[in-house]
């Protein structure tokens, strides 16, 4: 049996999406609910403590995140969102990877983005690995 990936959102990170997660049963602790919420904690900082309590950053935060994951700081995975108000969406995409991904997300940036895919209308979601 798979162990359920718990996440950490930052506090730019939108609740509705934090909702749709739990909905699908992921543990998501908010920077709100870890009493770290409007104080400002660098980006290191917060990569740090989702390390250390073993969950995955969740963020619409791109550059800052990836400029750390690029400079090898040791974490537990971290999950690029996109500013969308597609919730359920971007939900169900990650749902989707992370149950087909037989692998960790240690050490591993995903970034879900939005794309033109040949045969549909729209745009559709889209995990991309750094």
């Amino acid at each position: 049996m798979l162990t359920m990936t718990r996440f950490y959102s930052n506090e730019n990170f939108p609740i509705d999406l934090v909702k749709q997660l739990r909905q699908l049963g992921y543990d998501v602790l908010t920077s709100y609910d870890a009493g770290q919420a409007n104080q400002a904690i660098e980006d290191l900082k917060v990569l740090e403590f989702a390390h250390n309590n073993s969950r995955v950053v969740i963020t619409l935060n791109r550059e800052d995140f990836i400029t750390l994951h690029k400079q090898g700081k040791e974490h537990s995975g971290i999950i690029i969102c996109k500013e969308d108000r597609d919730y359920q969406g971007q939900a169900d995409k990650i749902h989707e990877f992370i149950s087909t991904d037989i692998n960790s997300l240690k050490g591993r940036l995903i970034r879900i983005k939005k794309q033109n895919q040949k045969g549909c209308v729209s745009q559709v979601f889209i995990v991309k690995e750094y």
